[in-house]
Parts: structure tokens; C-alpha cells; sequence
């Protein structure tokens, strides 16, 4: 754990404010939901909470199915990270920070296939390197509040299609329902 040398006090309602500084960097907006934490030394730990990283071991299993029977790179995000990678080049995006495209896609509850030449096209993390040809992106989407994405990368030139796109949007759905329960 790290100090940050910012100290707050509790209001009489038992709020403490979290700096502006610590949200932009965390990427914590308001609304958003926080999970607490406490240990045996008396600290408090706020962590953000991400509904569909409970998922997190089940994801990757799905994701490595899905990789494997469609040869492609799969990934599944939160809002904020991916959560998890499966095929050829997982190491480069697991448990790494989305991009602020992928964020714009999820928040707009799209789906879609694009060419890396396309203007659709979007990176998947912030330090994606762009090695992939053709990209398919479903938004997850569970009690109606878009809450990640399934994403399916192809080094091949030959691009992706509908069968992809379904794939991805069965995926997504999947993964949704799953979060309902």
C-alpha cells in the first residue's frame, strides 16, 4: 500500500471525501460503486467494485472456449479493465487498463466488427500495439447498465464476420445473465 499524504476528515454523517486527484487517477467517477475492506491493523481499504470481475475465473474459462473455437485473441473487459484474455497474445492484455475508445463503446452500448484500416476500428488498452487486422466488440450489458465487453481480435487479413459478430453477441449476452443471477 502506498501514502499519499492527503488527509480528510469524517463530517458528522461519517463521509469522507475522496481527493480529485486519487478519482482521476483510479478512474472512479461519480456513481460509481466502491467496495470496502478491512484488516486486522485497523485499515480501511476502498477498492473499486467491478460486477462482472465476480466473474473473473468463470470469464476466463469462457473466453478460452471462445478462443479456441474461433482461432482469434478474446478478451473480456469491465468498464475499466480486462478482466479476461484467451488466445494468442493474451499476456499483452490481461489485467490491463481499456482504452478511452473501448470506454466510449461500452458506455454506448455498441456492437460491431471493423478492418484495422476502418475508422470503427478501436484499440482495446491503453498501450495496445495494433498488430491485429479486424476486430468484433459486443457490449455486456446486465439489468439494463452496460457493465463491459467481449472482444475478439484477428491477426488474419481475411477479417472477421457475422459469425464472429454472433459469437461475440452470444458471449455478451451470456455473460450478462450470468451477472443477474
Amino acid at each position: 500500500m502506498k501514502a499519499t499524504g492527503i488527509v480528510r476528515r469524517i463530517d458528522d454523517l461519517g463521509r469522507v471525501v475522496v481527493p480529485k486527484e486519487i478519482r482521476r487517477t483510479l478512474r472512479i467517477r461519480e456513481g460509481d460503486p466502491l467496495e470496502i475492506f478491512t484488516d486486522r491493523e485497523g485499515e480501511i481499504i476502498l477498492k473499486k467494485y467491478s460486477p462482472i470481475g465476480e466473474l473473473g475465473q468463470f470469464a476466463g474459462l469462457y473466453a478460452e472456449s471462445l478462443a479456441q473455437t474461433s482461432g482469434c485473441l478474446v478478451c473480456i473487459t469491465d468498464k475499466d479493465h480486462v478482466i479476461a484474455a484467451a488466445g494468442a497474445g493474451k499476456k499483452d492484455f490481461d489485467g490491463k487498463p481499456i482504452s478511452k475508445q473501448l470506454e466510449n463503446v461500452i458506455t454506448d452500448r455498441e456492437t460491431f466488427y471493423a478492418q484495422k484500416d476502418e475508422k470503427g476500428f478501436v484499440k482495446i488498452t491503453l498501450d495496445d500495439a495494433g498488430d491485429f487486422q479486424s476486430q468484433v466488440v459486443s457490449t455486456i450489458i446486465s439489468e439494463g447498465d452496460a457493465i463491459g465487453s467481449v472482444v475478439m481480435y484477428n491477426k488474419e487479413e481475411t477479417g472477421m464476420g457475422e459469425t464472429e459478430s454472433k459469437l461475440a453477441k452470444v458471449a455478451a449476452g451470456f455473460l450478462g445473465k450470468q451477472m443477474e443471477q
